[in-house]
């Protein structure tokens, strides 16, 4: 119910904050086609206005250059009136339903794949064995869940793959634990608490190599690209430990136990010897580790997978298959859950919503007195919960507008990596399985998100405060 309601405020926002930017005598007369047909890329027109009403230092620059661009609005003379133009920077509705069907089709062969694998591993009981190894910490934050289970191994995946970065073998991995976890649920339409606990700690994004932030940062010249590192792992950990403690809040699960403590204290000890060994690497040295290690582990799950289903004497090729068909399944049916969420998304951007809030906290903060330079890097963290890509994409813009080693540049890094696109995650996880019900899922997870924002600001401050 939560999150219809939240879906349902998206498309209405959106469409009240378009009309009114659409109504003005000098209002933006493209809107609608913007927010319906347009695409990203596509030049709008902004307003036209006459030359009296255009900025003085617009009208100034247009007596020497044919166009001239502030704030990422371009200016040009037509006749006796000066026309703005800026560039749409997200899909409408209509190529929006394109990019969901297009993104399900690419997750096809790869649900396909590794779903396939992950069968073999059921037979051959590889998952058991590992459900085993970490049975004792899952079981108390999974009080639900029998000793045993396989989904405990499937989630163990989905948490190793999202760890070293490896968002095509997380999202199978996952969505497998979410079906295992289905298999346990009372009511079908109705998330339960090991599904609550097991995708809010998904959502919160736990990385430990930004692979992608560090190689944009490299692409757009900064002096020192791995930088943002050590913030960004602080920061998606402080998520993640957000998220645990408000789940086993709600849960009433006693995080204080023994067990839990050791094991996450030990996993903190893990990550902390593999940050010290990191950070004396430089741009080229992470990406080659992470390559390595990263891409290493697929290949190593295959081989252990199939050396032990050959031990166990199993038919690898038909579980292979078996699973295969699966892995096809679930990414067609998850397909009319991702169009409805990315819409809502796209209708929220295309609107201008995104800059009326940002320009709203700016304009607070200005008023508070307080210190403003962190807000050119808050679009970022606005949009990852919504949008990777539109994430990315802000990131990379931010970088290129105040400069990669500015601290709007750095804290953009930083908030990119340090949460999920929960929006995605609820539309694909919950999908998947037919959950209706997602009870407190949305504010769990935006809870999480926003300790990682604090934390991101913060360790900005603390660490590339005296950036210009």
């Amino acid at each position: 119910m939560a999150l219809s309601r939240i879906w349902s405020a998206f498309i209405l926002i959106a469409i009240v904050v378009g009309l009114i930017r659409f109504l003005p005598a000098s209002g933006e007369k493209q809107m609608f086609s913007s927010m319906v047909i347009g695409k990203n890329g596509d030049t709008v027109v902004a307003k036209t206005m006459a030359i009296t009403a255009a900025p003085q230092s617009v009208v100034q620059g247009l007596d020497t250059a044919a166009r001239v661009t502030e704030n990422k609005i371009t200016y040009k003379k037509e006749g006796a009136a000066v026309v703005a133009l800026r560039v749409q920077s997200a899909n409408g509705v209509i190529e929006t339903c394109k990019d969901a069907v297009t993104i399900c089709i690419g997750l096809i062969g790869i649900m396909a794949l590794f779903m396939g694998f992950m069968s073999i591993a059921e037979k051959a009981g590889g998952v058991n064995l590992l459900s085993r190894i970490i049975g004792p910490f899952f079981s108390r934050i999974f009080p639900e869940i029998p000793k045993g289970h396989p989904a405990f191994g499937h989630m163990m995946m989905n948490f190793s793959a999202n760890l070293l970065n490896l968002d095509n073998a997380a999202t199978p991995f996952g969505i497998k634990a979410m079906e295992s976890l289905q298999e346990l649920n009372p009511n079908k339409a109705t998330a339960s608490n090991a599904q609550l606990m097991f995708l809010c700690l998904h959502a919160s994004g736990l990385t430990l190599i930004p692979v992608t932030i560090i190689a944009a940062r490299a692409s757009l010249k900064a002096t020192n690209p791995t930088d943002i590192f050590v913030p960004c792992m602080v920061a998606t950990f402080a998520a993640t430990m957000a998220a645990m403690f408000i789940v086993s809040f709600k849960q009433k699960i006693n995080v204080l136990q023994p067990v839990i403590l050791a094991w996450v204290l030990g996993i903190s000890a893990i990550i902390a010897a593999l940050v010290l060994y990191l950070v004396r690497l430089n741009a080229d040295g992470v990406q080659s580790f992470s390559g390595i290690l990263s891409n290493g582990l697929i290949l190593f799950i295959f081989l252990a997978i199939v050396l032990g289903a050959l031990y166990k004497k199993i038919n690898v090729f038909d579980a292979f298959i078996e699973g295969a068909k699966g892995g096809f399944e679930t990414a067609v049916r998850i397909i009319p859950y991702l169009v409805g969420m990315l819409v809502a998304i796209s209708l929220l951007r295309t609107s201008g919503t995104f800059d009326v809030v940002i320009n709203g906290m700016k304009q607070l903060f200005m008023w508070m007195g307080a210190d403003t330079r962190f807000v050119d890097g808050l679009p970022t963290a606005l949009i990852k919960p919504l949008s990777g890509s539109g994430a990315r994409g802000m990131m990379i813009d931010t970088m290129k507008t105040f400069g990669p080693d500015s601290f709007a540049g750095r804290l953009s890094s930083v908030l990119q990596g340090s949460s999920d696109t929960t929006f995605y995650v609820i539309a694909v996880y919950f999908g998947a399985v037919g959950i209706k019900n997602t009870r407190y899922a949305v504010g769990a997870m935006l809870l999480a998100d926003l300790v990682g924002i604090i934390a991101s600001i913060l360790l900005a401050y603390l660490f590339f405060g005296s950036s210009l």
